[in-house]
């Protein structure tokens, strides 16, 4: 199969995934929070970004290796963490982390993921990314942080733009409570997507396996909430303090969309900020985050490292984010539509559409690496 031709946007992934898992699935995946007001603003904010094209440069032979937190990446862009990523397609967390590793770019693991950090961690070659929804427990988030270093993981993305859980109306309309009940709706729509049947056959039904280590997952909780909430807190700035002390590689905090805030956690000491509104899955009256971008940048200043995401379909969208600011660029759902697409092919025939699309519109722009893009913003 000639994947350029037959797939060659993300976009053209996300319709064959569509069809190949189940409508409760998709629904969980691809939805907003509210009336997915935030979730369009990202791609409308997006649109609007125009970059210069200079002529008469002569040739140029794009370069997209990146220096970021210490590491040399292949990409200025990696694999978000995407709770249950395991629900959409079977084994899904260990497949990204092979694939990250593979193609050098970095992985980061949610908390709520359908593996624990002890069996993706050694498959990320020591370079893997953990993002922390925080314990409120300290004994819990000791062991935690114990868990994850001792598996492999050099990075904590703290996250704290979810201090409570998001309605999610659309994913409730789907049918998929948590943990997931295979109700007689819901299997009808299994029956009908055999490769993904298959495949939760021989893994099994996801579930938080971190999670379930430290929650009783009987406690009746609301269909769109999950055992996660029974031990996460809204932490505060003295949390950040604890987790600085407690932790001893790099720290970013995921979540950040004000200036102020972005400055206060400089100062703070955390290494990243990373500017995302979830992806328009947690509140709907947030601002695309490409709009806050430039702020936070002009709050941290010029060499602090910013990672920027929400609403990211193309290599042109990372360059854009790229030129308002960020340093790096993550992508949660384009992985998550490539495995639902053609499973571990097509999750690396994103990277391989992101490459392209970066290089050919770099050289549209005649630049020879990314961050030279801040020099085209119109």
């Amino acid at each position: 199969m000639d994947l350029d031709r037959r797939f060659p946007a993300i976009s053209d992934l996300a319709a064959r995934a569509r069809r190949r898992i189940p409508h409760f699935v998709w629904e969980f995946l691809d939805s907003g929070t509210g009336g997915e007001n935030t979730l369009r603003r990202n791609r409308e904010k997006l649109d609007e970004i125009r970059l210069a094209q200079p002529v008469l440069l002569g040739e140029v032979a794009p370069d997209l290796e990146t220096a970021f937190l210490g590491q040399r990446w292949s990409v200025p862009f990696g694999i978000a963490p995407v709770g249950m990523s395991g629900l959409v397609w079977p084994d899904a967390e260990r497949l990204l982390a092979r694939l990250a590793r593979a193609q050098d770019l970095p992985y980061c693991l949610s908390t709520v993921a359908a593996q624990p950090p002890e069996t993706v961690g050694p498959l990320t070659g020591g370079r893997g990314w953990f993002q922390l929804y925080p314990p409120r427990d300290a004994r819990i988030r000791a062991d935690m942080l114990a868990r994850v270093g001792a598996s492999g993981f050099d990075t904590l993305v703290l996250t704290v733009d979810v201090p409570v859980a998001s309605r999610r109306e659309r994913q409730t309309r789907g049918g998929l409570t948590q943990p997931p009940k295979l109700t007689p709706r819901l299997a009808w729509q299994v029956a009908a997507c055999p490769a993904w049947a298959l495949g939760m056959a021989r893994h099994g039904m996801p579930r938080m396996r971190l999670i379930d280590s430290y929650a009783d997952t009987r406690t009746a909780l609301p269909s769109t909430a999950h055992a996660g909430y029974l031990l996460r807190t809204a932490p505060d700035w003295d949390y950040l303090d604890e987790l600085r002390r407690e932790w001893p590689g790099k720290l970013i905090v995921k979540g950040v969309l004000r200036g102020e805030d972005a400055r206060r956690l400089r100062e703070a000491g955390v290494d990243a900020v990373w500017v995302s509104n979830h992806a328009g899955r947690q509140f709907d009256a947030a601002p695309a985050s490409i709009e806050a971008l430039p702020a936070v940048r002009a709050a941290v200043g010029p060499e602090f490292p910013l990672i920027a995401d929400s609403g990211i379909c193309g290599g042109l969208d990372i360059l854009r984010a790229i030129a308002l600011g960020a340093d790096f660029v993550m992508l949660g759902r384009a992985w998550l539509y490539g495995l639902g697409a053609l499973g571990a092919r097509g999750a690396a025939h994103v990277a391989d559409i992101l490459r392209a699309d970066m290089i050919a519109n770099m050289g549209q722009m005649a630049l020879g690496r990314p961050a030279e893009v801040r020099d085209r913003r119109l």
